[in-house]
């Protein structure tokens, strides 16, 4: 991965900013920038990034050593970290700060010296990682599949009687079992009435003939998030499921198809939701369309109508339209897309036709 073009990247969004120095806490943006990855706790750990290349690690000694040609301070238990930066600071500048960074260490930080102004500047950062790069894109490529895969191993699982948690266990076990390193979000299941409420927490409830089956998962792959939902039917569909099931899958094509660089993301949810509501269920979809996903499951950047923000090639995010019906049943249909030269790439494949199981 070439570390260097991304820092560039984030200095450029920084000087447009109007900023000659920036305070890096979010462990998955250091690991991106440097593929350096520290899960510190309580402990401070920050990089310091400076518009003259004079980046600098701030570690503390029970990390261990690291290999890194960036200037490292070192520090120990007890001992004040925060005097340790701001001597590395210019405090005439405004100083960025990610969002990420705990008040424990930013309070201290502006109580250290009265010159100090901080700014929050994430998205010097996040606008940098939501445009992936070709390694970012195959990685994600092969999180995408083992999800589709085990979904595909989770319908031939299903029967009537199990619970909504033991369908989510055998899904988690899958995961690793195809190699994934483990779950990007909790695995949500969701049986009949349940998919109803569109953030149903996996519960004991069992599963009934002529139920439906709502199966919200994703993994993680050396480091980058898959995410998607398929909803299906346990012995039969009535006709209102089977309506209702067919406009939502209507709403996510249909946005899938506008995708190409340019289009506002504003337009993609309303394209969406304007099926929706011009069947009679608009007050029934009650969430964004989708939103950006890499290192972390959400990041960044949401595909609503209040993000007029165009399609960029590189971007990465979800278009997930639902239909929820209280008491009733809910229908979910969700896939990643890539933004092409051309077009957008859907990188989950599996079959969005009716499938009753």
């Amino acid at each position: 991965m070439n570390m260097n073009n991304r820092i560039d990247r984030v200095l450029s969004r920084m000087q447009q900013a109007n900023l000659e120095q920036m305070i890096v806490s979010d462990i998955n943006s250091i690991n991106y920038l440097t593929g350096i990855r520290i899960y510190p706790g309580e402990r401070l750990y920050v990089l310091l990034l400076k518009k003259d290349g004079q980046h600098t690690f701030f570690f503390n000694r029970l990390f261990g050593e690291q290999k890194t040609d960036f200037n490292v301070v070192w520090y120990n238990d007890g001992e004040d970290a925060i005097s340790e930066i701001v001597k590395h600071l210019n405090v005439s500048k405004t100083v960025g700060i990610d969002k990420e960074w705990p008040a424990k260490f930013l309070i201290p930080l502006l109580e250290s010296n009265s010159h100090i102004k901080v700014k929050q500047a994430s998205s010097c950062i996040d606008d940098v990682r939501a445009v992936k790069d070709a390694e970012e894109i195959e990685l994600m490529r092969i999180a995408s599949q083992i999800n589709d895969e085990v979904i595909q191993n989770a319908m031939k699982h299903v029967r009537t009687g199990m619970s909504e948690k033991e369908l989510a266990r055998f899904v988690d076990s899958e995961y690793l079992r195809l190699g994934a390193d483990g779950n990007s979000f909790s695995t949500d299941v969701s049986f009949g009435a349940n998919a109803a409420d569109p953030h149903h927490f996996t519960s004991d409830y069992r599963l009934h003939d002529n139920e439906l089956v709502l199966i919200d998962m994703g993994c993680i792959r050396k480091g980058y998030c898959s995410d998607m939902t398929r909803t299906f039917f346990n012995k039969s569909v009535t006709d209102e499921e089977r309506k209702v099931y067919e406009i939502v899958r209507k709403a996510n094509e249909t946005a899938e198809s506008m995708i190409r660089p340019g289009v506002k993301l504003s337009d993609l949810d309303r394209a969406a939701r304007k099926i929706i509501s011009d069947e009679g269920y608009g007050e029934y979809f009650t969430h964004r369309l989708g939103h950006f996903i890499g290192q972390n499951v959400h990041e960044q950047g949401d595909v609503s109508s209040f993000n007029d923000n165009v399609c960029v090639p590189g971007m990465i995010f979800s278009i997930e339209p639902g239909i929820y019906l209280p008491g009733k049943f809910g229908v979910r249909i969700e896939d990643l897309v890539l933004v092409t030269e051309e077009g957008c790439e859907v990188l989950n494949h599996v079959s969005k036709d009716i499938k009753i199981i």
